[in-house]
């Protein structure tokens, strides 16, 4: 998830660390906060699988800043890993959200429906956080009204979720048709 932040934002435009950090956690940080010392390693990763390069420039105020700017095999990389992403990143809220983020970037409109239909297909899953055996428990059958609040929540947010991937899908199906 954090490769995939990092190679996203870079695709947007160069950052220096600190901004792509800051735009990390403005992007996962309420759940995964970004440490210095868990996004520099990613970044020397990156760059020494060749995705991404740093610059050094002159700083306005204080010393030289270090730019970091995605290669073209970066750039291949971010849309390889959109294009065809890991099982987690299609059923983990948070690695989801992410991928989503960055979607965009995928050009090919039938690419990107084939992520969202993998999504949908997870969703349309019955589910649940509880169950009896094997069998689903629905918010109605639980008398705890914090694991009912749970279910609820969340069926409100699949629900949600489910129309606009409906609504996203049926524009990108008539996209080149």
């Amino acid at each position: 998830m954090l490769e995939l932040a990092i190679l996203g934002f870079l695709y947007d435009s160069p950052l220096h660390g600190y901004v792509l950090r800051r735009h990390i956690a403005a992007l996962t940080g309420h759940v995964h906060p970004v440490a210095e010392s868990t996004l520099y390693p990613a970044i020397k990763r990156l760059e020494k699988a060749g995705l991404l390069v740093r610059n050094t420039e002159p700083g306005a105020v204080a010393a030289p800043r270090h730019m970091l700017r995605l290669t073209d095999e970066g750039g291949a990389e971010l849309k390889r890993r959109l294009a065809l992403p890991a099982q987690r990143e299609i059923t983990d809220e948070n690695s989801w959200f992410t991928l989503l983020a960055f979607l965009r970037h995928l050009d090919d409109p039938a690419a990107q429906a084939a992520v969202l239909r993998r999504r949908l297909a997870f969703l349309e899953e019955p589910a649940s956080f509880f169950y009896d055996g094997d069998r689903p428990l629905r918010a109605e059958e639980l008398d705890d009204p914090f694991r009912r609040g749970v279910l609820i929540i969340a069926r409100a947010t699949s629900r949600a979720e489910l129309a606009w991937l409906r609504d996203t899908l049926a524009g990108l199906d008539g996209v080149g048709h």
